[in-house]
């Protein structure tokens, strides 16, 4: 597996060289950091160039490390990691590529590349606020048109602060504050003589 994986690297630091801002290697796998301005440049790099031939897009996801390492993470907030995979050659890669503006995360979509990246980076959007740049359909995907909020950031509010109920008298939904009443739970003990046919 190591003279893979080395073969990979060289491939990529040649076909990449300074693109690559990172490159990790760990648990039989590498991961490439790249910075958000030459994001859709790489992308096509590793799709289109004989040496590399990622020609799948398996994954995409969005990641906050508001909070990573205990608050340990000293950089941008928000990243996109992809996993790729080069049937040719039998590799697997993983980019990841950080939004340089936390307070408006913004990388080029790679959908023109790889119609798979559709609903992911729409994912993305919905449950981070990212936004793809260049795409062509980025619109809520799991939560609701009206929804308030992106839930997969971690200050996003465990609870919430309003629910969704239909109303049948308006014939629609509505939202109304959260009406969650705290209580205790106690848990219902059987205690049955000669349960299970033990005497």
């Amino acid at each position: 597996m190591t003279a893979h994986l080395d073969k990979l690297q060289a491939a990529l630091q040649a076909v990449l060289g300074d693109r690559i801002k990172q490159l990790t290697r760990r648990l039989d796998e590498i991961t490439i950091e790249v910075p958000s301005a030459h994001y859709a440049d790489v992308a096509k790099l590793l799709r289109d160039h004989s040496e590399l031939r990622f020609e799948q897009l398996i994954d995409l996801c969005g990641l906050d490390y508001s909070s990573y390492g205990d608050g340990s993470h000293d950089g941008a907030r928000f990243a996109v990691v992809s996993h790729l995979l080069s049937v040719t050659h039998n590799w697997r890669l993983r980019v990841r590529c950080f939004a340089e503006d936390d307070d408006f995360p913004c990388v080029a979509s790679v959908t023109p590349l790889w119609t798979s990246a559709n609903w992911f980076e729409r994912e993305a959007f919905d449950l981070y606020g990212i936004l793809f740049e260049g795409h062509n359909d980025l619109r809520r995907i799991l939560t609701d048109y009206g929804f308030i909020g992106h839930p997969m950031r971690k200050d996003f509010p465990v609870s919430g602060h309003v629910e969704m109920r239909y109303d049948a008298e308006q014939r629609r939904v509505v939202y109304q504050p959260v009406t969650i009443e705290p209580r205790e739970i106690t848990p219902r003990v059987i205690r049955e003589d000669h349960y299970g046919g033990v005497q």
